[in-house]
Protein backbone atom coordinates (compact mmCIF):
# COMPACT_ATOMS: atom_id res chain seq x y z
CA UNK A 1 0.00 0.00 0.00
CA UNK A 2 1.52 3.33 -0.90
CA UNK A 3 2.69 5.70 1.26
CA UNK A 4 2.32 8.40 -0.40
CA UNK A 5 0.44 11.35 -1.39
CA UNK A 6 0.41 14.14 -3.94
CA UNK A 7 -0.90 17.12 -3.23
CA UNK A 8 -1.71 18.71 -6.90
CA UNK A 9 -3.96 21.52 -8.22
CA UNK A 10 -6.21 21.25 -11.82
CA UNK A 11 -4.72 18.84 -14.62
CA UNK A 12 -6.49 21.71 -16.77
CA UNK A 13 -4.21 25.11 -15.66
CA UNK A 14 -2.05 23.36 -12.77
CA UNK A 15 1.96 23.24 -14.71
CA UNK A 16 3.50 23.46 -11.50
CA UNK A 17 1.49 20.31 -10.36
CA UNK A 18 1.89 18.40 -13.56
CA UNK A 19 5.95 19.14 -13.14
CA UNK A 20 5.79 17.14 -9.32
CA UNK A 21 3.39 14.75 -11.02
CA UNK A 22 5.73 13.30 -13.98
CA UNK A 23 8.67 13.34 -11.93
CA UNK A 24 7.04 10.70 -9.16
CA UNK A 25 5.82 9.06 -12.32
CA UNK A 26 9.02 8.82 -14.11
CA UNK A 27 10.35 7.64 -10.68
CA UNK A 28 7.81 4.88 -10.28
CA UNK A 29 6.58 5.73 -7.32
CA UNK A 30 3.39 4.82 -5.85
CA UNK A 31 1.30 7.85 -4.58
CA UNK A 32 -2.25 8.69 -4.31
CA UNK A 33 -3.24 11.99 -5.32
CA UNK A 34 -4.62 14.77 -3.08
CA UNK A 35 -6.38 17.37 -5.55
CA UNK A 36 -7.09 21.14 -4.11
CA UNK A 37 -9.82 23.25 -6.46
CA UNK A 38 -9.10 25.53 -8.31
CA UNK A 39 -11.49 27.76 -6.87
CA UNK A 40 -9.29 27.33 -3.92
CA UNK A 41 -7.79 31.06 -3.59
CA UNK A 42 -4.48 30.07 -2.82
CA UNK A 43 -4.49 27.81 -5.36
CA UNK A 44 -6.52 30.29 -7.98
CA UNK A 45 -3.37 33.03 -7.10
CA UNK A 46 -0.94 30.31 -7.78
CA UNK A 47 -2.34 30.07 -11.09
CA UNK A 48 -2.66 33.39 -11.85
CA UNK A 49 0.91 33.74 -10.84
CA UNK A 50 -0.18 36.36 -7.89
CA UNK A 51 1.46 34.07 -5.61
CA UNK A 52 5.06 34.49 -4.05
CA UNK A 53 4.66 30.85 -3.03
CA UNK A 54 4.74 27.94 -4.38
CA UNK A 55 3.16 25.27 -2.23
CA UNK A 56 2.00 22.77 -4.96
CA UNK A 57 2.92 20.21 -6.21
CA UNK A 58 3.45 18.56 -2.34
CA UNK A 59 4.75 15.04 -1.85
CA UNK A 60 4.21 13.68 1.42
CA UNK A 61 6.38 10.05 2.02
CA UNK A 62 6.81 8.43 5.08
CA UNK A 63 6.24 11.45 7.14
CA UNK A 64 8.40 13.60 5.38
CA UNK A 65 6.77 16.27 3.31
CA UNK A 66 8.58 18.35 0.32
CA UNK A 67 7.15 21.02 -1.65
CA UNK A 68 9.02 23.08 -4.36
CA UNK A 69 9.18 20.80 -7.50
CA UNK A 70 12.93 21.10 -7.79
CA UNK A 71 12.84 19.80 -4.38
CA UNK A 72 10.67 17.20 -4.92
CA UNK A 73 12.81 15.80 -8.15
CA UNK A 74 15.82 15.50 -5.78
CA UNK A 75 14.20 14.03 -3.45
CA UNK A 76 12.90 11.12 -6.05
CA UNK A 77 16.31 11.29 -7.60
CA UNK A 78 17.66 10.20 -3.53
CA UNK A 79 14.45 8.14 -3.15
CA UNK A 80 14.39 5.68 -6.44
CA UNK A 81 18.41 6.28 -8.00
CA UNK A 82 17.95 3.68 -10.52
CA UNK A 83 14.27 5.43 -12.32
CA UNK A 84 16.80 7.41 -14.12
CA UNK A 85 15.78 10.71 -13.20
CA UNK A 86 18.99 12.58 -13.51
CA UNK A 87 21.74 11.47 -16.14
CA UNK A 88 24.48 9.44 -15.16
CA UNK A 89 27.13 11.09 -16.83
CA UNK A 90 28.47 14.29 -14.95
CA UNK A 91 28.80 16.93 -17.13
CA UNK A 92 24.97 16.00 -18.46
CA UNK A 93 24.13 15.83 -14.28
CA UNK A 94 24.95 19.17 -14.36
CA UNK A 95 23.77 20.36 -17.26
CA UNK A 96 20.06 18.70 -16.65
CA UNK A 97 20.18 20.66 -13.35
CA UNK A 98 20.92 23.87 -15.20
CA UNK A 99 18.16 24.13 -17.85
CA UNK A 100 16.09 22.66 -14.79
CA UNK A 101 17.10 25.36 -12.80
CA UNK A 102 16.08 27.69 -15.67
CA UNK A 103 13.00 26.83 -16.10
CA UNK A 104 12.20 26.82 -12.25
CA UNK A 105 12.92 30.49 -11.90
CA UNK A 106 13.06 32.10 -15.16
CA UNK A 107 10.34 32.48 -18.40
CA UNK A 108 8.00 34.63 -17.12
CA UNK A 109 6.96 36.56 -19.75
CA UNK A 110 5.85 32.85 -21.06
CA UNK A 111 4.28 31.85 -17.89
CA UNK A 112 2.11 35.29 -18.33
CA UNK A 113 1.29 35.19 -21.91
CA UNK A 114 0.72 31.64 -22.37
CA UNK A 115 -0.57 30.44 -19.37
CA UNK A 116 -1.29 26.39 -19.34
CA UNK A 117 -4.61 25.44 -20.82
CA UNK A 118 -4.67 22.32 -22.26
CA UNK A 119 -8.43 22.34 -23.10
CA UNK A 120 -8.07 25.35 -25.27
CA UNK A 121 -6.40 25.88 -28.95
CA UNK A 122 -5.63 29.28 -30.39
CA UNK A 123 -4.76 28.90 -33.94
CA UNK A 124 -2.16 31.71 -34.87
CA UNK A 125 -1.94 33.42 -31.36
CA UNK A 126 0.43 36.54 -31.48
CA UNK A 127 3.13 36.92 -29.31
CA UNK A 128 4.82 39.87 -27.67
CA UNK A 129 8.44 40.64 -27.80
CA UNK A 130 9.43 39.58 -24.29
CA UNK A 131 7.30 36.32 -24.29
CA UNK A 132 8.79 35.58 -27.72
CA UNK A 133 12.48 36.20 -26.32
CA UNK A 134 11.21 33.05 -23.92
CA UNK A 135 9.57 31.29 -26.59
CA UNK A 136 13.10 31.48 -28.31
CA UNK A 137 15.43 30.50 -25.43
CA UNK A 138 13.35 27.22 -24.31
CA UNK A 139 13.45 25.94 -28.31
CA UNK A 140 17.22 26.70 -28.29
CA UNK A 141 17.78 24.49 -25.09
CA UNK A 142 15.67 21.76 -26.67
CA UNK A 143 17.81 22.30 -29.52
CA UNK A 144 20.87 22.27 -27.84
CA UNK A 145 19.80 18.84 -25.80
CA UNK A 146 18.51 16.95 -28.67
CA UNK A 147 21.75 17.56 -30.90
CA UNK A 148 23.94 16.55 -27.41
CA UNK A 149 22.04 14.01 -26.36
CA UNK A 150 20.61 12.43 -29.85
CA UNK A 151 16.57 12.39 -28.19
CA UNK A 152 13.97 11.30 -28.14
CA UNK A 153 13.94 12.85 -24.80
CA UNK A 154 15.89 15.94 -23.77
CA UNK A 155 19.05 13.99 -22.24
CA UNK A 156 18.11 10.77 -24.25
CA UNK A 157 16.64 7.77 -24.33
CA UNK A 158 14.75 8.31 -21.19
CA UNK A 159 12.59 11.00 -19.67
CA UNK A 160 14.29 12.92 -16.98
CA UNK A 161 13.94 15.45 -14.58
CA UNK A 162 14.31 18.39 -17.45
CA UNK A 163 11.67 16.52 -19.35
CA UNK A 164 9.18 17.01 -16.59
CA UNK A 165 9.86 20.47 -16.18
CA UNK A 166 9.43 21.36 -20.05
CA UNK A 167 6.58 19.12 -20.39
CA UNK A 168 4.07 21.66 -19.38
CA UNK A 169 5.71 24.16 -22.09
CA UNK A 170 5.19 22.24 -24.57
CA UNK A 171 1.23 21.84 -24.03
CA UNK A 172 1.32 25.66 -23.81
CA UNK A 173 3.14 25.54 -27.43
CA UNK A 174 0.19 23.46 -28.53
CA UNK A 175 -2.23 25.34 -27.52
CA UNK A 176 -1.02 28.59 -28.56
CA UNK A 177 0.00 27.34 -31.89
CA UNK A 178 3.88 28.21 -31.12
CA UNK A 179 5.81 27.48 -34.29
CA UNK A 180 8.49 24.45 -33.98
CA UNK A 181 11.27 23.09 -36.68
CA UNK A 182 11.17 19.46 -37.15
CA UNK A 183 13.23 18.71 -34.07
CA UNK A 184 11.78 20.40 -31.52
CA UNK A 185 8.31 19.46 -32.90
CA UNK A 186 9.44 15.76 -32.72
CA UNK A 187 10.67 16.27 -29.16
CA UNK A 188 7.01 17.94 -28.57
CA UNK A 189 5.26 15.12 -30.04
CA UNK A 190 7.42 12.38 -27.84
CA UNK A 191 6.44 13.91 -24.85
CA UNK A 192 2.48 14.02 -25.56
CA UNK A 193 2.70 10.37 -26.71
CA UNK A 194 3.90 9.63 -23.28
CA UNK A 195 1.45 7.17 -21.35
CA UNK A 196 1.67 9.53 -18.06
CA UNK A 197 1.53 12.91 -20.59
CA UNK A 198 -1.99 10.59 -22.35
CA UNK A 199 -3.30 10.23 -18.92
CA UNK A 200 -2.98 13.72 -17.32
CA UNK A 201 -4.50 15.43 -20.38
CA UNK A 202 -7.33 12.67 -20.50
CA UNK A 203 -7.88 13.82 -17.09
CA UNK A 204 -7.44 17.76 -17.69
CA UNK A 205 -10.08 17.40 -20.40
CA UNK A 206 -12.62 15.40 -18.33
CA UNK A 207 -12.09 18.96 -15.66
CA UNK A 208 -15.38 20.47 -14.93
CA UNK A 209 -13.92 23.91 -13.40
CA UNK A 210 -12.96 26.41 -15.14
CA UNK A 211 -11.43 29.85 -14.30
CA UNK A 212 -12.32 32.03 -16.94
CA UNK A 213 -8.90 34.78 -15.97
CA UNK A 214 -7.27 31.51 -17.77
CA UNK A 215 -9.82 31.04 -20.40
CA UNK A 216 -9.76 34.62 -22.21
CA UNK A 217 -7.47 34.98 -25.18
CA UNK A 218 -5.22 38.04 -24.65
Amino acid sequence: MSTAVLTISSKNYGAWALRGWLMARFAGLEFTEHVISPDDPAMKAEMLLLSSSMLVPSLLHDGIKVWDTLAIGEYLNELKPKAGLLPTDAKARAHCRAICGEMHSGFGSLRGSLPMNIKAHFPGFKLWSRAQADVDRVKEIWAECLSSYKGPYLFGKHPTLADAMYAPVVTRFLSYDVPLDRACAAYAKAIMALPAMQEWVAAAKAEPDEIDELDAEF
